[in-house]
């Protein structure tokens, strides 16, 4: 299937630049429903991205516990989310919208994946895409919030997002995305996704370098 319904994509750069791989996408979905929207858009957007170009890893966070930063850190579920965070270039996060926020389930997932791992910092520089699916009405809370969180860990989070409203009714029994003007907008989401990484790849250290922390 030609997820970009006929559309040739391109990228162009700077062709001194190496690319001697491509670009790996860490995506998170933030529910454990039986059928969740949070992971049927995350799978649709895996779809692009691959289709894109790009190698995508999916989290599934059956089985994370709750974040204490001390008990569970040794968890096989911990180390595989911060062993993912370490391999990805950029990021997805795909949450529902529950009481005006990101589901709980989204912010565990994000507080187990520290600031610095001693000298790493596995986040520090990743381009991140932010999504949200409403069973109501279009809502901004969740990607708004998200993309504090994003900031907060040091990523480059690129200007567009989705947000589907009524996510109930936008997904096929086969769990693939209708066409509408909401999956259009996923399709640009992805593409800025893949432009913003192609383009700082290379150089995100240089973008997130700090004076204070190399007086430090």
């Amino acid at each position: 299937m030609n997820y970009l319904k006929g559309e040739k994509f391109e990228l162009t750069f700077d062709h001194s630049t190496t690319l001697d791989h491509k670009p790996r996408v860490l995506i998170l979905y933030g529910s454990l429903r039986d059928r969740s929207y949070s992971r049927l858009l995350a799978q649709e957007s895996a779809k692009i991205l691959e289709f894109m170009g790009a190698e995508v890893k999916i989290f599934n966070p059956y089985g994370l516990p709750l974040f204490d930063n001390d008990k569970s850190i040794d968890h096989p579920k911990v180390q595989e989310l911060r062993e993912l965070s370490l391999w990805s270039e950029a990021q997805v996060w795909s949450s529902p919208e529950l009481h005006g926020n990101m589901s709980g389930v989204m912010k565990t997932q994000i507080d187990w994946i520290p600031l610095t791992l001693g000298a790493v910092r596995p986040t520090q520089g990743k381009t991140l895409a932010v999504m949200q699916v409403s069973g109501g009405s279009q809502s901004f809370n969740a990607v708004n919030n998200m993309r504090i969180l994003g900031r907060w860990m040091r990523m480059i989070t690129i200007p567009n997002q989705s947000s589907v409203a009524k996510a109930y009714q936008e997904f096929n029994e086969d769990e693939s995305m209708k066409d509408s003007s909401f999956r259009d907008r996923v399709v640009d989401v992805m593409e800025e996704l893949m432009r913003f990484t192609y383009l700082t790849r290379n150089h995100s250290k240089q973008l997130v370098d700090r004076y204070s922390e190399r007086k430090a």
